[in-house]
């Protein structure tokens, strides 16, 4: 008897997994409150440069041409023009007395208050990265000690360190040490993301798998909305991310509630707290755990402590090429994603706004995903993906004196890759094997990760070319729309749980195409699976 066999026998989405989505859930929307923060708390608002009483020469024949009330002059945001009445000459200088911020749309971002402006421009692109980079080392190594300890473990030290370097960041002195707080808080970010998605994983039949992971990714839009609104009513950058992070506190009951993956334990050899917790989940579904499973060897994990590593994902010929495509994936869908979301400040349209129904626009594609999933893995992920660079693409035609039309089509694009980024993250988990999905989904967010430290960098091109930005985010999802075309059709088949499974996938789905669906509801075969009779 496999694990999915189990799973059915004791209710592969009973009562006991939905309770566990529910905690897997809250902290999706305070990971899509530290995501998105810094397009709000590292906004750059019109400004231009401060002068002092010093400006005026004591003989008067200095003026200041630079101290205008139209903070849009881009002229007047990073030089001070002044004009010598006697013989009407002007001269340009940098501003030597910092600079003067409008505070119609925030109090205080970080940019306005380390001055993160003109010569000093690229250090908030900087910051970006810098965080984003913290999510890379986070996928590796938070995602390998996953493996080897645990994911019910990972979570938690990933949800305590969320909270506390967090809110430590609300109170960080300067912009080094801003940076690397963001660091740390990235790091956990990854930890959260990857375990929670597998222990979820990990503990739903089959046909539910798809359903229960997608429905993790509407708190995520839900955190994304409501992140808008609260910087709406928060316009101070330290009280905003004090604001996003200090309910991370109220999760210290997960030390209680929060299960391990029963998966897990079996593959490591912990069988006797395998047992003990796959019978709790029965009593809660209202089944009972079979007799059987108490003494027999469960085929899969059997005999396995093998240890595995991310060399293994590449050692073997299938593995190697269905790894190489999705990290590729992994890495377009957040460059896409991320690069989509934190340009949405250029687009001339209200950024609270815009940014609401950035978050909006993920409930619809996720929705789509739904009923689109069952169908194929393979083709939602290759459609979605062609979608999203399409739409990039598309706004290369618009005028920037259409701003509507322009957003529009970003929503377009924003909704293709949002949707491909939800299909991502069930097509991995069914591609790798359980001995090496936490290594694989870490190692694929790795790549990912990579993206979103390039986002904020290729963003930055767009003030010396606007096209180049839009013409990588339109191009690259459109390789990788041809390339998932090459990875197997997973959908309503079992989880590989080793190597030599991912390797023989064909033969595989030939030998148990005839097994019952690996569902709370399925009713096992006698003649496959005995089971002792149940009262």
């Amino acid at each position: 008897m496999n694990f999915d066999q189990i799973l059915a026998a004791i209710g592969g989405f009973g009562k006991y997994q939905k309770i566990l989505y529910v905690w897997i859930c809250l902290p999706q929307i305070l990971l899509a409150f530290h995501m998105m923060a810094s397009v709000f708390t590292g906004a750059t608002p019109p400004h231009r440069c401060r002068e002092n009483s010093s400006s005026v020469a004591e003989d008067g024949t200095w003026i200041a041409a630079g101290l205008r009330q139209n903070f849009s002059l881009q002229e007047s945001q990073c030089v001070s023009v002044k004009v010598r009445l006697q013989d009407n000459h002007t001269e340009v200088l940098p501003c030597s007395h910092g600079w003067v911020y409008s505070k119609e749309s925030f109090e205080s971002t970080t940019v306005t208050e380390w001055d993160l402006v003109c010569d000093r421009a690229s250090l908030n692109s900087l910051g970006s990265s810098i965080y984003m980079s913290g999510l890379l080392v986070g996928s590796v190594v938070l995602g390998a000690m996953a493996d080897r300890y645990g994911r019910r473990f990972v979570l938690l030290l990933s949800l305590a360190l969320q909270t506390v370097f967090g809110v430590a960041v609300a109170f960080a002195p300067s912009f080094p040490v801003y940076a690397m707080l963001r660091f740390v808080v990235g790091m956990t970010i990854s930890g959260i993301i990857i375990n929670a998605f597998v222990l979820g994983t990990e503990w739903t039949c089959t046909k539910r798998r798809m359903l229960a992971g997608i429905t993790t990714d509407y708190a995520f839009g839900l955190g994304y909305m409501l992140l808008a609104g609260v910087a709406y009513l928060i316009r101070d950058w330290r009280k905003l991310q004090l604001a996003i992070s200090a309910p991370g506190f109220l999760l210290i009951f997960y030390i209680w509630v929060l299960p391990h993956s029963a998966r897990w334990l079996l593959a490591n050899d912990r069988r006797e707290e395998a047992i003990a917790l796959l019978r709790k989940a029965a009593l809660v579904n209202g089944r009972v755990l079979p007799p059987s499973v108490q003494v027999e060897k469960c085929d899969n994990f059997a005999g396995q402590k093998q240890r595995h590593s991310a060399v293994d994902l590449i050692r073997t010929p299938q593995m190697r090429k269905r790894s190489i495509i999705l990290f590729y994936l992994w890495f377009v869908n957040v460059l896409v994603y991320y690069g989509l979301s934190l340009g949405a400040s250029r687009m001339g349209t209200n950024l609270y706004l815009t940014q609401f129904v950035f978050g909006l626009v993920e409930i619809p594609a996720r929705t789509l995903v739904l009923f689109i999933l069952p169908w194929s893995r393979r083709f939602s992920q290759s459609g979605f993906m062609a979608v999203g660079g399409f739409a990039c693409l598309l706004m290369l035609t618009v005028p920037q004196e259409h701003p509507i039309v322009l957003t529009s089509l970003a929503m377009v694009g924003k909704f293709g890759i949002t949707a491909s980024f939800a299909v991502i993250y069930v097509y991995t988990a069914e591609i790798f094997p359980t001995v090496l999905r936490q290594t694989g989904i870490g190692t694929s967010s790795m790549f990912a990760r990579m993206g979103g430290v390039l986002a904020p960098v290729i963003n930055m091109l767009h003030d010396h070319n606007p096209a180049i930005p839009l013409i990588i985010f339109g191009l690259a999802p459109l390789v990788g729309a041809v390339l998932a075309t090459a990875l197997p059709e997973t959908a309503g088949k079992p989880l590989p749980d080793t190597v030599e499974d991912a390797e023989n996938w064909d033969l595989r789905t030939t030998l148990t195409k005839e097994d019952p669906e690996m569902c709370p509801d399925a009713v096992l075969k006698p003649e496959l699976h005995p089971l002792p009779s149940q009262s």
